[in-house]
Parts: C-alpha cells; sequence; structure tokens
C-alpha cells in the first residue's frame, strides 16, 4: 500500500474523507457498494509512483464520511457534487475522475454536471447510461417481476441492514464471492422472489487470494462502525435520479470529454439483463470515447481481482489524453 495522508473535504453538511497520496495532476477514485477508499489501493500505489496525485474518497454513507439520514440524501445530484468539492479541495478544479459500480454513475454524472472540472472519465464495471424519467426501479420489477433480484430487495428500509449486519464479515466475504469471477455468477442466481441476499451463496475458506484476511478486516471494521443504512440508501435513491436528472435537457445526455470503459469477463452486470450483453456498446453515449478493455477472467471487482490488467488499461487512457 502506497504511503498516504487522509484529507476532510466538506461540501455543504457532508464532510468527505479522502486517502491522497503523490504529487501532480489529480485522479479522484470513487468506489461503488459495498466498499470504501482502500478499494484503490492498487490504482493508488501505480499512478502516485508516476507523478499524479490521487485522491480515493469514502463515498457518502460508506467509512469516514458524513452518513446523512435520508434517501433523497444519496442521488447522483449530491454525489457527484462530493467528487466536484474534492476536485476543487485537493486538485485545484481539474481532475481525472475514475469510478467502480455505484462510483461509475457518479464519476458519469459528474463529468456531466461539472464538466469544468472533469479533464476525462473512466467507468469500471458500470457503462455510462443517461439517467431517464422512468426510475430504473421500475425497470428492474419489470425484468424481475415474479423472481429474486438484488435492487428489488434493497428497497424496504431495514429488511438488508437486518440481514448483512447480523454477521459483517460473514456478509462481506459472501458478497465479494459472489461478483467475483469464482463466484459463478451468483449475484444473478435465479431464487425465488422471497429469498435474502446470502440465500443459497458461498463463504468460501479460504476466500481467493485477490483479497487477503487483512484487506477483510479493513472493510469489517468500516461496516461495524458505519453500519449498512448510507451504503444501501444509493439503491433506495433511484426515484430520486429520474425526478432530479431524469428530465433535465441541459445538460445534454452525453459525455463530452475522453472515456473509456473498463470491466471483468465474468462480471454479473453483464447479465443484469436477460438475453443483453450490457457490454457490448459502452461508448455508446459517449462523444470521445477512447476504447473498452474486458479484463479475462475477472468479475466485478476488476480492480481488485486484476489490479495489474486494470492498472495497465487506465494507463494506456491516462497517455492517450
Amino acid at each position: 500500500m502506497v504511503d498516504h495522508r487522509f484529507e476532510t473535504v466538506s461540501n455543504g453538511d457532508i464532510d468527505i474523507r479522502v486517502a491522497v497520496a503523490g504529487d501532480g495532476p489529480l485522479i479522484v477514485f470513487v468506489h461503488g457498494w459495498p466498499e470504501l477508499w482502500y478499494s484503490w489501493r492498487h490504482q493508488m500505489a501505480h499512478f502516485a509512483g508516476r507523478d499524479f496525485t490521487v485522491a480515493a474518497m469514502d463515498v457518502r454513507g460508506y467509512g469516514g464520511s458524513s452518513k446523512p439520514p435520508g434517501t433523497e440524501r444519496y442521488g447522483l445530484l449530491e454525489l457527484s457534487g462530493d467528487v466536484a468539492a474534492v476536485i476543487d479541495a485537493v486538485g485545484g478544479g481539474s481532475a481525472i475522475v475514475v469510478g467502480h459500480d455505484w462510483g461509475a454513475p457518479i464519476a458519469w454524472q459528474t463529468a456531466r454536471l461539472h464538466a469544468a472540472k472533469v479533464r476525462a472519465v473512466a467507468g469500471l464495471a458500470v457503462p455510462y447510461l443517461p439517467v431517464g424519467p422512468v426510475s430504473s426501479i421500475e425497470v428492474w420489477n419489470a425484468i424481475y417481476a415474479d423472481t429474486f433480484f438484488c435492487m428489488k430487495y434493497f428497497q424496504a428500509p431495514g429488511v438488508a441492514e437486518a440481514e448483512l449486519g447480523a454477521e459483517n464479515a460473514r456478509s462481506l466475504r459472501m458478497i465479494r464471492y459472489a461478483g467475483s469471477a469464482d463466484g459463478d455468477f451468483a449475484l444473478i442466481a435465479e431464487k425465488p422472489e422471497d429469498a435474502a441476499l446470502l440465500d443459497g451463496w458461498v463463504d468460501p475458506d479460504p476466500f481467493p487470494d485477490w483479497s487477503s484476511p487483512a484487506d477483510l478486516a479493513v472493510y469489517v471494521d468500516a461496516f461495524d462502525q458505519g453500519g449498512w443504512t448510507g451504503p444501501l440508501n444509493r439503491y433506495r435513491a433511484q426515484d430520486v435520479d429520474a425526478e432530479q436528472l431524469g428530465s433535465q435537457t441541459e445538460p445534454g445526455p452525453m459525455i463530452h470529454q475522453p472515456a473509456a470503459f473498463i470491466g471483468g469477463e465474468f462480471d454479473p452486470i453483464r447479465r443484469f439483463v436477460p438475453g443483453t450483453d450490457l457490454y457490448a456498446d459502452t461508448g455508446a453515449n459517449c462523444v470521445d470515447f477512447r476504447g473498452a478493455t474486458i479484463v479475462p477472467g475477472a468479475g466485478h471487482w476488476v480492480q481488485q481481482e486484476a489490479p495489474d490488467a486494470t492498472n495497465v488499461a487506465l494507463q494506456g487512457f491516462v497517455d492517450s489524453l
């Protein structure tokens, strides 16, 4: 792990904890669910050693950052504002932004809503899709009308919190394994609509070597301290996104900065829409798309499962700017 310091960046009533290392132009890294700044440890070491400043956030609701109550505080409009505040505080108003999982939509919307601050943007695991006036929850409810789907399960406050918070270490192991290349697409395996998230999933022993017991302990400690409600509220805010962003005409829906996509070959997100490969045309809504890298043998946690390949792809994108 690269030597780093923690800084606190304020955005109104929200404090964002940011791990910062290196010296040079800024790259901001935005994690997804259920993770932390620590998920970018390999990328921080790579780019801090190549004359960049790297800043990896704890997204609002996680780790050392504020955890406001209310799902309305977890919409993409506010979350992208947090990233913009980090860019101003750490990078003097200019940065490359890289996001993974829910961090990817946050990164994409930061590029769209705060265009002057974002030199370039890369998404991992989740391609850029414009937010429309119909909530994506309605879409998932229609696609998975009579079966289990995690997005549906997370909507009722308290239900997932009770299941996952019963034993944080076990829950985190199982979630991370289910999304990995070893997990055999467990995230989207068919099961009854009334199932719980972890039903039928594997608690691996030992865990695959891309995540050590010490790595897992970092996440467990954070969720022991902060709980699951803030992270889950991002899933519950998809109606908020439709209301706040879905009917916007300005700025337009396209991403205009240089953009790139990286995904794992075995990421379950590729199959979230049955019969469709969501990685087939990842640059469709980007004006200056510099290419997609699908990392062989990797699953959802691509920057941790295959850090070297991810770093090569990100470095190639940065070199293209």
